[in-house]
């Protein structure tokens, strides 16, 4: 949804609920990237073995990323290349999980990259919740069953 007021544009990501297992999870990327609109960074919640890493691998290479797309677990910060329009452009992959705190996530560089303008995936948001922009939207993967994922999509 796109409002404008005065001169100035804002998108926002619309609310939404979807369940998807793996032979549709495509169905379920394309969605999300069509609502995604102008969104940069992205705070991926759920418990281990939920499904973050795997949907935002699938993220990824529906924007055409072309290097290998990895957890970011030891690494803390992946960056990945790809391109838009023609356009050479960088997107981040985050894993807070093995931090202990804010301060860590700092030193890690985990605040520039959410405030670099580049696409931004985050897991485990929670380790530093006060680094996150006011925009972030924030993704919930649950796990229904050992096939079936529920990815609730929300905007503060």
């Amino acid at each position: 949804m796109i409002l404008q007021t005065g001169k100035r544009y804002y998108n926002y990501f619309c609310s939404m609920s979807f369940e998807f297992t793996l032979d549709t999870i495509q169905q379920a990327v394309d969605n999300f990237w069509q609502q995604a609109g102008d969104a940069k960074v992205f705070a991926f919640h759920g418990e281990m073995g939920a499904g973050k890493t795997t949907f935002i691998q699938q993220l990824c290479i529906a924007k055409g990323v072309y290097s290998t797309i990895s957890s970011p677990t030891f690494s803390i910060i992946n960056e990945y290349g790809y391109d838009c329009s023609g356009t050479k452009r960088i997107m981040y992959h985050m894993d807070l999980y093995r931090l202990r705190d804010e301060e860590e996530a700092i030193q890690a560089g985990v605040e520039d990259v959410l405030y670099s303008g580049s696409i931004c995936f985050a897991e485990w948001p929670e380790k530093a919740p006060g680094l996150f922009p006011p925009d972030t939207v924030h993704v919930y993967l649950e796990r229904i069953n050992a096939d079936t994922r529920r990815c609730s999509i929300t905007q503060n």
